[in-house]
């Protein structure tokens, strides 16, 4: 098939962004016009193969002083370009290489046209090889990378979109340039680099990797002491700079020269060759508190445990607020030397009141993640995650701390399964089943009197408490000799300085009857009384966006979700915040992301219900869910912009909703905020706010179907599917109806998306909308293809296409040739496939439908492949992995690179074909697929592989 310049003769267009901005023609230098149109170009280039919106481009150009005639001229500087890159073009034939539908212009670059991609493609080739141990290969492809820098991306230019690309791009400049000084150190090139380095270190003093990989250059050259010199530069800039003390990484690198350790040697012989990367040492334990006395008992029956000897599990078991959590993280912290492979700590929220107890399969995935587990090789089921993480801690020394955990269920799945690694589990109840299987049972009690005294000389000092003996009695007594009571009123003594130790004793004794409470069965009830000591600190702005904190539905905020909930700005909510991250309320777990202790979430929430009243906690909840709905459904357009948008309501005064510059900050944004949606639209269904709870499934959908997350997908959408009902909306229900078949086709549950797809065919019928009837036709298709009635599915898209065309639907018409094509495929007539998918391919080429349009490249590559057109096949499956790449579906990815890796057998390229086959294993099993058995099983028999590629 054609591609974006065929047709035309002469050489191809190449387009350059690192540095000033330049496009050739063959070895011909292009004219670009003035600054404005080329800025036009870069914001092109960087979405090349995808369309721009105009008002992306006015806004790029322009920012918010936008004049009233600039779509005019817009249109001029793309009537410039076109002219710049096809002079010999017919002025009424339409341009191939710069072209306009209803979604915005496209500019059509070829592979490895854009200087940024090849960029990319360079350093993923470096990644993989230096992977492999094929050091050599590894420092040409970073080398060859970095010599595509001319100077800053987009020099010269202006824009607010170019001025945040520039940034994110210097940043990734740095980083691969990091990256691959390391890889000339372990080649050897130490003397060569100090040069380099010391340049280097000085225009950014900041990046402790460079400075570490400087010193160790400067002592493999025989320059210790220069080495221990930079050291100490360092450390002395980042202290009068900015206040803190140099990284872990680079004090234990110092430390390492001091011992003359033989690992920093340089490797030896012509061609050193690095060893596979070990897998990241995680160190997730929480920061051990230094006023932590007293626990001989049991720290002594702890220590017992460390023999060295199979898998030991230690349960600490005690009431809420005795110290479990300090003592187990005390004793992680004492005995972590002992563990190399490193420490992973998770709270699991066994006793949240306002929160549910985290599940198994998401503290999995967050342990898999520090163990340098990519996001989307993570398995879809509890079962894989479960399994795939014994086998990391296989043979290594791990530290494993669980935290307020509920059950034994909940712990089960997060269990090693190998010696060597010790876990240790805190919890209010008694894990009977933990304990049958093997458990050591440390209960923890009530501190004793003098640990009382020795928990408050350690917080407010000697003096204070030898001063007033009889009150640091009283406050013992009436805080029930519970450390969390304790510690809260050493930190409002420690606060207050001029307080006397006898007032805060005569106040804590007329709080609600004082602390006597945390003795009984639920000590946390009294908690409030202690709180409000810091709470009431609080200047007013601060107190009330603490109390709206307790509403929120998710286990963290961002800043922008917390201005919405309070209805205030931005910079607002990040003074606010602040101040509570500073009065110790909140803690602060990532730059930006906010969360609570379970008990201050608590009081927050009790504090809200009790100085709130109803209207305001309804409208803070209605913000917040507005903040969630328009960034998800911003995201969502950003996503998958090819579908017709939803219909939302203008947010509510006071939201901020978080803005996406492209497809990839929205992906990153909806990675960050899952869990949070999940909540969030939880919440709507628990209030009975069942539009939202439709519009949030369906901003969603994009983004759990290309991360495979067809759980929470199914999940959603049924939940969506129950809120259209209540409203009587019955084309809402026709459309839940059609995801849940999609969602349940992905997780192979044929029967009920076979169920749902003719559910929702009765309702679009009843509806008279004969595009949603087709749309469906062709799901129940992909049904019918995966149950083997490929002539029933034939019968399906054939109806379906007479249905678009009755509609005049183009891109349905796209879609529904390309599926009968298939289907004729499927069923041996492949030339007729090649028919029905190049006039499909017309159609989708006019309509812009990318899904559509990469799908039917994909057939034409898998019709090519049977009538034995093996160089045809490989280019229209090439062609198909671009567009799913650009559209960032994963699924897709991998079934067209299995169908490449058949048609490079069947050539006889085994070679080849096992890179594609291997490539589509991992992708595979990051989205815990069936198919990648049947790869496997292609792998293991490639002398006799034959046969079919798969459903789409």
């Amino acid at each position: 098939m054609a591609g974006p310049h065929q047709g035309q003769p002469g050489p191809a267009l190449r387009v350059e962004v690192l540095g000033p901005v330049q496009a050739w023609l063959g070895d011909t230098r292009l004219s670009l016009g003035p600054v404005q149109q080329r800025v036009v170009l870069a914001v092109l280039a960087l979405r090349s193969n995808r369309p721009v919106r105009r008002e992306q481009l006015i806004e790029a150009i322009w920012g918010d002083a936008a004049p009233a005639y600039a779509v005019n001229v817009v249109q001029k500087y793309i009537s410039g370009l076109r002219r710049a890159f096809e002079p010999i073009r017919s002025g009424r034939s339409p341009s191939q290489v710069l072209t306009w539908s209803e979604v915005g212009y496209r500019l059509a670059l070829p592979p490895g046209s854009l200087d940024l991609e090849v960029f990319d493609r360079e350093v993923s080739r470096a990644r993989t090889a230096r992977a492999a141990g094929e050091l050599p290969e590894a420092v040409q492809a970073m080398h060859a990378a970095m010599q595509l820098w001319r100077g800053p991306a987009f020099d010269g230019l202006a824009g607010p979109l170019l001025d945040a690309e520039r940034d994110r791009l210097e940043e990734r400049r740095i980083s691969v340039l990091e990256e691959r000084i390391e890889i000339d150190l372990a080649m050897g090139n130490d003397e060569d680099l100090v040069t380099e380095l010391t340049r280097l270190v000085a225009a950014y003093p900041t990046r402790e990797r460079l400075r570490g990989s400087l010193m160790t250059a400067l002592y493999r050259s025989g320059r210790q002491a220069e080495a221990l010199a930079a050291f100490h530069e360092q450390a002395r800039y980042l202290r009068e700079e900015l206040g803190v003390d140099p990284s872990a990484e680079l004090q234990d690198l110092y430390k390492r020269f001091l011992a003359n350790d033989p690992s920093l040697d340089a490797p030896t012989g012509s061609t050193a060759s690095e060893p596979v990367p070990r897998p990241p040492i995680p160190a997730q334990l929480p920061y051990a508190t230094p006023h932590f006395v007293g626990r001989v008992n049991e720290l002594r029956q702890l220590d017992g445990l460390v023999t060295g000897d199979g898998m030991v599990i230690a349960l600490i078991t005690g009431t809420a607020g005795v110290g479990k959590t300090s003592l187990a993280v005390h004793w992680a912290h004492r005995i972590s030397a002992r563990f190399p492979h490193g420490q992973l700590y998770v709270n699991l929220r066994g006793f949240d009141p306002h929160r549910s107890a985290m599940e198994p399969g998401e503290a999995l995935r967050g342990f898999l993640d520090a163990l340098g587990v990519p996001a989307r090789r993570v398995p879809a089921t509890l079962e894989q995650q479960a399994a795939l993480y014994r086998s990391l801690l296989a043979g290594r020394r791990v530290l494993v701390v669980l935290d307020n955990a509920r059950d034994t269920d909940q712990v089960t799945p997060l269990l090693p399964g190998s010696a060597g690694c010790l876990v240790v589990v805190t919890s209010r109840n008694w894990l009977s089943g933990l304990i049958a299987a093997g458990a050591v049972a440390v209960p923890v009690d009530l501190v004793t009197a003098d640990e009382g005294r020795q928990i408050l000389r350690r917080r407010i000092g000697e003096s204070r408490v030898e001063v007033e003996p009889t009150a640091v009695d009283d406050i013992i007594a009436v805080s029930a000799r519970l450390p969390l009571a304790l510690a809260i009123v050493a930190a409002r003594a420690a606060a207050q300085p001029r307080f006397s130790l006898t007032a805060l004793a005569d106040e804590l004794g007329h709080a609600r009857g004082g602390l006597d409470a945390f003795a009984g069965e639920d000590p946390t009830a009294d908690a409030r009384a202690v709180l409000s000591w810091s709470y009431n600190l609080l200047a007013e702005p601060a107190a009330q966006l603490f109390r709206l904190l307790g509403l929120h539905p998710g286990p963290d905020i961002s800043i922008a979700a917390a201005a919405s909930l309070a209805g205030v700005p931005l910079a607002e909510a990040r003074r606010l915040l602040t101040a509570l991250r500073g009065a110790h309320l909140i803690d602060e777990t990532a730059p930006g992301r906010f969360t609570f202790h379970d008990l201050l979430r608590a009081y927050a929430a009790e504090q809200a219900r009790v100085l709130g009243t109803a209207p305001e906690r309804e409208a803070a909840l209605a913000r917040i869910l507005d903040h969630y709905l328009h960034s998800a459904h911003t995201a969502d357009r950003l996503l998958y912009p090819y579908r017709e948008p939803l219909a939302v309501d203008p947010a509510a005064t006071g939201v901020v909703a978080v803005p996406h510059l492209d497809a990839d900050q929205a992906m990153r944004w909806f990675v960050a905020e899952h869990a949070n949606l999940l909540a969030a639209l939880a919440l709507a269904a628990t209030g009975g706010n069942h539009t939202y709870v439709y519009r949030l499934a369906w901003t969603m959908t994009a983004f759990l179907n290309y991360q495979g997350h067809w759980h929470d997908w199914a999940a959603t959408t049924s939940a969506a599917l129950n809120a259209a009902r209540r409203l009587g909306d019955r084309a809402g229900q026709a459309q839940a109806h059609r995801l849940l078949n999609l969602a349940n086709l992905q997780l192979g549950r044929f029967d009920e998306a076979r169920a749902h797809a003719e559910q929702a065919l009765r309702l679009f019928a009843r509806l008279g909308d004969l595009p949603g009837q087709a749309r469906i036709r062709l799901n129940l298709g992909r049904v019918l293809e995966r149950q083997g009635n490929l002539q029933q599915a034939l019968d399906q898209a054939r109806q379906a296409l007479e249905q678009f065309r009755l509609a005049e639907d183009w891109a349905g018409q796209a879609d529904a040739l390309n599926w009968v094509g298939w289907y004729h495929s499927q069923l041996g007539y492949h030339e007729q496939a090649l028919e029905f998918c190049r006039q499909s391919l017309a159609l989708h080429e006019d309509s812009g439908e990318w899904p559509g349009h990469a799908d039917t490249w994909d057939s034409l590559g898998y019709a090519h492949h049977q009538l034995g057109h093996h160089d045809e096949a490989v280019a229209c499956y090439e062609r198909a992995l671009v567009l799913w790449h650009d559209l960032g579906d994963r699924y897709q990815v991998a079934m067209t690179r299995l169908r490449l890796g058949d048609t490079y057998r069947a050539s006889g390229d085994a070679g080849r074909a096992r890179g594609a086959w291997r490539e589509a294993i991992e992708i595979f099993d990051a989205l815990g697929h069936s198919e990648a058995a049947a790869v496997r099983a292609k792998l293991d028999h490639l002398a006799n592989s034959r046969g079919s590629a798969g459903p789409k």
